[in-house]
């Protein structure tokens, strides 16, 4: 029985033992309370008992003891005159106990009643007195009835107590067998998981415990995970065709040249174009490796306050001759004195992405906007262009790597562009907002705890 050794079980039972050893002491303390209350009661009825049979005329004494003690239905009352000599003259005690003392305390004793009742002499708490006729008076009462009181205190506390402790032993063996149900099915679950059945998911239940909350957690990891791995098993098929076109036309060229060329400008002419053709090639894997660090958060160490306006302005002074090529309107516009915490460079190099792209895909007399938005709270960078913009069925798909739409594969580009954008401003903890088209408008959006004034 695999449950007894879990830790469930055990704690459970810590408890039921916990839970008894305070019953225990509780009913403990209730028998001596109740016990001295009762000794107590006990002493005040033998002293008032005894001042009353003390203060009566010698002729009358005997008679009341008597009448006294056939009173006595339950035989607890003791009471009993002795001579100077310790000869009984009357009662139901056969004589003084040894060591008792006359006129002290009321005392606890053995004494043996002349009418043994008993086969053990019981204890009595007693008191004797000396008399003006010279005889001793003595009363006493049976204590022994605590003895029954303990009797009664622990046929509640075993009846009341052991069903208790079996319920939490069954509680416990319950809660573990039901825990390692779980476990076991977590386990085989898990199996499944690194067997490579990525769309496995741990058992989770809308409830608020702390074990659904975990598996929901996991489940979450698990669903990112499983969208990293769906993107990166298409990601070196992209990476070999992307890297192929280039490589293969440099080599053409180069056997192309070695084959055809007679003069020295046909070789530098070959060079060239084969040059450009692996610059081309090397452009996509400074681009990846350029992902791979951002993606690993190596620069936020060196995160500092970045002023945006500046930040736009710079951008627009940079792209301003290469829109006036395409006759393409470059406008700046926004707020001012807004910063941002964060790594300037990489910011930089995102805006300056999507400004790219809006100059590249604008057709000529088009316009591109820079825009700088203060919220409550928060900051906008917003890049508006007159484009074809993007539709909403490719707005996730135009983040992935190498993505490139069928109407833009005669446009120069890598399809990581927008990969890069989204990876800084993960990084920066900033959301990437594209709108869909006619029209493109794609916003970075930093959030309240990031924008500040100068």
């Amino acid at each position: 029985m695999q449950f007894i050794r879990s830790h469930t079980f055990l704690w459970a039972s810590a408890l039921a033992g916990a839970f008894a050893v305070f019953v225990t002491i509780l009913f403990a303390i209730m028998y001596f309370k109740i016990d001295g209350y009762l000794i107590a009661r006990s002493d005040r009825m033998i002293t008032t008992q005894i001042d009353f049979l003390a203060g009566l005329p010698p002729d009358r004494l005997l008679n009341a003891i008597g009448d006294h003690l056939g009173q006595d239905s339950r035989g607890v009352q003791f009471a009993a005159v002795f001579d100077a000599k310790g000869g009984r003259l009357a009662g139901n005690i056969a004589g003084l106990p040894d060591g008792f003392k006359v006129g002290a305390a009321i005392q606890s004793v053995r004494v043996a009643r002349v009418d043994q009742r008993q086969p053990v002499d019981p204890w009595v708490r007693a008191l004797a007195r000396n008399l003006d006729s010279g005889d001793v008076l003595m009363i006493g009462r049976d204590v022994d009835e605590t003895g029954e009181i303990s009797r009664v205190v622990g046929a509640t506390l075993a009846l009341g107590l052991l069903p208790a402790c079996g319920l939490c032993l069954l509680a416990g063996a319950w809660l573990s067998v039901r825990a390692q149900r779980r476990v076991e099915d977590v386990n085989l679950r898990v199996r499944r998981i690194i067997a490579g059945d990525l769309r496995e998911r741990l058992p989770h239940r809308n409830v608020d415990e702390p074990f659904s909350r975990l598996a929901g957690i996991v489940n979450g990891m698990l669903d990112e995970m499983e969208t990293m791995i769906s993107a990166l098993a298409g990601v070196g098929n992209d990476i070999a065709h992307d890297l192929r076109t280039p490589l293969t036309r440099a080599r053409l060229t180069l056997e192309r040249g070695r084959t055809n060329s007679t003069t020295l400008e046909q070789l530098q002419e070959t060079a060239d174009k084969a040059i450009a053709g692996l610059d081309q090639s090397l452009s996509i894997i400074t681009a990846l490796l350029r992902l791979a660090e951002i993606e690993n958060s190596r620069r936020s160490a060196a995160f500092g306050s970045v002023a945006l306006d500046e930040m736009l302005r710079e951008i627009c002074d940079v792209y301003e001759p290469i829109a006036e090529d395409k006759q393409i309107a470059l406008s700046v516009a926004g707020s001012s004195s807004i910063h941002v915490r964060g790594d300037r460079d990489l910011l930089f190099e995102a805006v300056a992405n999507l400004v790219d792209n809006a100059i590249k895909f604008t057709p000529e007399g088009g316009r591109v906007g820079l825009e700088l938005l203060a919220g409550d709270g928060h900051a906008v960078v917003r890049v508006t262009d007159t484009g074809p913009g993007i539709n909403d069925q490719e707005r996730e798909a135009v983040l992935r790597r190498f993505y490139r739409s069928e109407k833009m594969r005669n446009t120069p580009g890598f399809g990581l562009g927008l990969n890069l954008v989204a990876a800084i401003a993960k990084l920066h903890g900033f959301r990437l907002l594209i709108h869909p088209g006619p029209g493109g408008r794609v916003e970075i959006i930093c959030p309240d705890d990031q924008a500040s004034g100068p």
